[in-house]
């Protein structure tokens, strides 16, 4: 797709707004280095998306589908799981379905689905969330103020990163000290090798690209398995059992956590960093902690680590004044939905209608949320306690380039 001079100038004009606080034709360096991290994985999709969506809410995309870009309508095909699926032919579920198998939530629809969110549901309370998250959350402590105390750069992705491999240890089971445990970084690694497999333009997987997918599932499955069948309760597998479900249920279960949840974890974490500091923020947060959550769901309208959803229209229906067949597919633009609604600025409360759109909403509302709230809000607790004790500032970063995800590669951190 090219990017017109018109859908260049309507995006520019979209991340910055003028309603949020800034006189119009101003940017920030914080919105300079969203715009950076944005067109490093998608330099002609990116503004020919966004321009496309400030046109038209609802447009035809002929060989790609159905580009739906404003809030309210992306929220009412979320929420319609009767006329748009996300397990048909071209939607998001169907990609993995081979990979992790029929059961894994994120590829069901129906009363299934319904049946085995409920039944799931006990998995992610408070409590739960903070045994999974709070010992992954150790290395990276450690890393963070042994690098800093030190005087080097600490680099924020690689330890997000660390951070990510040790959920994913405690999702499969695994206990710290187990003989020939896979180092955390391995194990995010294999984690994203799955995840990265998806590409907007690829409605299916290619039997090399499936391969390659059930290799990384086979070796993260292993230790699964061997914690399933212990039946520990105080292990992720041994709940899933406790739960009825058979042993190649809590694999596809398990999988698909690990590959929905890597990706944009470690996307958001550094941006979320890079945000606050590059709007001066940070010094407020550590003296103002109550204001937190309203921050951080700010800056995930922001950044959208969540660009874009999938769903298959099984039944005609009309969106924005579009009629859409049975067999199109819906390109459900959370990026624009959500950007459209201004700069950055967490004084202004988030419109209901797009409140969360980044989890999704509906049955597949993200049931995972909880897990990555606890992630999120343990990195930025400990950034904000280590500038309250000695301030640090972003030495150097990159951009990821052709990636999936829009994050960084890299970003630094420096004593001040």
């Amino acid at each position: 797709m090219q990017t017109t001079d018109t859908a260049r100038s309507t995006w520019t004009s979209g991340d910055m707004m003028p309603n949020r606080r800034m006189p119009n034709g101003v940017v920030t360096k914080a919105e300079r280095w969203e715009q950076r991290v944005q067109l490093g994985a998608h330099p002609l999709l990116y503004p020919a998306i966004r321009g496309l969506g400030s046109i038209r809410p609802v447009i035809r995309l002929p060989g790609l589908g159905v580009l739906v870009s404003e809030a309210t309508l992306v929220r009412d095909v979320l929420m319609d799981s009767e006329r748009f699926i996300k397990n048909g032919p071209s939607g998001s579920g169907a990609l993995w379905t081979p990979v992790v198998g029929p059961k894994a939530l994120v590829n069901m629809d129906g009363v299934a689905h319904r049946e085995l969110r409920r039944k799931l549901a006990d998995l992610f309370t408070p409590r739960s969330v903070a045994a999974i998250v709070e010992p992954a959350g150790a290395s990276l402590h450690s890393r963070l103020h042994r690098g800093l105390d030190a005087g080097g750069p600490v680099d924020l992705v690689d330890g997000v990163k660390e951070l990510a491999g040790g959920v994913i240890s405690r999702l499969l089971g695994v206990p710290d000290d187990a003989p020939g445990r896979l180092p955390n970084r391995e194990l995010f690694n294999l984690g994203s090798s799955i995840s990265s497999l998806v590409r907007l333009g690829r409605p299916t997987l290619t039997v090399r690209q499936v391969a390659k997918g059930r290799s990384a599932v086979g070796v993260l499955a292993g230790p699964a398995r061997e914690a399933y069948r212990k039946s520990d309760p105080q292990t992720f597998p041994g709940r899933l059992r406790g739960l009825g479900m058979t042993e190649e249920e809590a694999m596809g279960i398990i999988s698909a956590f690990v590959m929905v949840g890597t990706e944009t974890l470690v996307s958001f974490v550094p941006r979320l960093t890079a945000l606050l500091a590059d709007s001066g923020r940070i010094e407020g947060l550590v003296d103002d902690r109550p204001s937190v959550p309203s921050t951080v769901n700010e800056a995930l309208r922001f950044t959208v680590p969540s660009p874009m959803m999938l769903r298959d229209v099984v039944a005609p229906s009309s969106l924005g004044g579009v009629a859409v067949r049975a067999g199109d597919r819906l390109l459900l633009s959370t990026v624009h939905a959500s950007k459209s609604l201004g700069r950055f600025d967490p004084e202004i409360p988030i419109p209901a209608h797009a409140r969360q759109l980044w989890f999704g909403a509906g049955p597949h509302f993200c049931i995972g949320m909880p897990l990555a709230m606890a992630e999120i809000n343990a990195t930025l607790n400990l950034l904000l306690d280590r500038y309250a004790q000695h301030p640090w500032a972003i030495s150097s970063r990159q951009v990821s380039k052709g990636v999936l995800i829009p994050g960084y590669r890299k970003l630094e951190l420096v004593n001040a």
